[in-house]
């Protein structure tokens, strides 16, 4: 790809994704553009960002976009952010909203549905404290690709592999052949939702529990900054976000505060809570 074509591709990238592809990060363009532009009938990989560029194919724009996007997740990532949900996030949410009973929950760059269904696992281990509850999680991304596999809730054997414990695996997963299918109960829990992160979500309503981890650290500063303004706003006076183990809001925003010892957990501070509009229901 000649050096005009690479910078055509990475303004595109930055533009409708957010995510930013550096000189250094070319190898990724060839590996993960090339079946693209055979798929698509592009002769080359100069081909596909001329053609890119002309701006005439959605097909086109949003192949590129998921070719691009770095898709890992797994069940239960990192484990800390899963038991501090279970032992400290929910509880006190519990406590705050025991006379309304209502807990919205929101998994932004949901990818394959690994997470939110962690999520999901965690609140049936707490359906008893929860019970009565009108619970409510929405899980987003950019990709339809991902979406589609996420709501059919079915994974190969290496998928669940990767950081299901065996009891959770056996409690909420079907073996069909090759491949297991997680419980239809556990999948109504989650409703999922094709979303950009650059794109407004302040309609999406008001969380308790944002998650959004491993995602700011593809994006530049400013989108950085305008994301997590944007989250913060999103947060219940109360609420909790959870950002992934190498992500700070350090220097990109003042609303934020996190929880002392307890990495990537972060509240509004308290002028923000004290300020903060009522809550405003997350919706459909």
């Amino acid at each position: 790809m000649t050096p005009t074509n690479f910078q055509s591709l990475c303004t595109f990238l930055k533009k409708r994704s957010g995510l930013v592809l550096t000189a250094d990060k070319a190898y990724l363009a060839e590996s993960r553009l090339s079946p693209v532009a055979r798929r698509l009938g592009h002769g080359s990989l100069d081909a596909l960002a001329e053609s890119l560029r002309t701006g005439r194919s959605p097909t086109l724009e949003l192949a590129v976009i998921e070719a691009m996007a770095t898709n890992e997740t797994s069940f239960f990532r990192d484990k800390v952010p899963f038991e501090r949900l279970r032992s400290l996030v929910i509880p006190r949410l519990i406590e705050a909203r025991a006379s309304s009973k209502r807990l919205n929950i929101w998994c932004a760059a949901a990818s394959t549905g690994q997470e939110p269904y962690s999520v999901a696992m965690v609140l049936k281990e707490l359906e008893p404290q929860l019970h009565g509850w009108r619970i409510d999680v929405l899980a987003t991304d950019i990709s339809p690709a991902v979406l589609e596999k996420a709501r059919s809730g079915v994974y190969s054997q290496f998928e669940v592999q990767r950081g299901l414990p065996i009891q959770q695996l056996v409690k909420h997963f079907t073996q069909e052949g090759e491949v297991w299918r997680i419980s239809a109960d556990l999948r109504g829990l989650v409703r999922y939702r094709e979303l950009n992160l650059l794109d407004e979500f302040s309609g999406l309503g008001q969380f308790d529990i944002v998650f959004c981890r491993n995602v700011l650290i593809y994006f530049d500063r400013d989108t950085k900054v305008d994301v997590l303004g944007r989250l913060a706003k999103s947060l219940s006076s109360d609420g909790y976000l959870v950002l992934g183990a190498a992500e700070s809001v350090i220097g990109l925003n003042d609303a934020l505060r996190a929880l002392p010892d307890e990495r990537g957990l972060y509240q509004l501070d308290q002028g923000e809570r004290t300020a903060k509009k009522p809550l405003k229901t997350a919706t459909g």
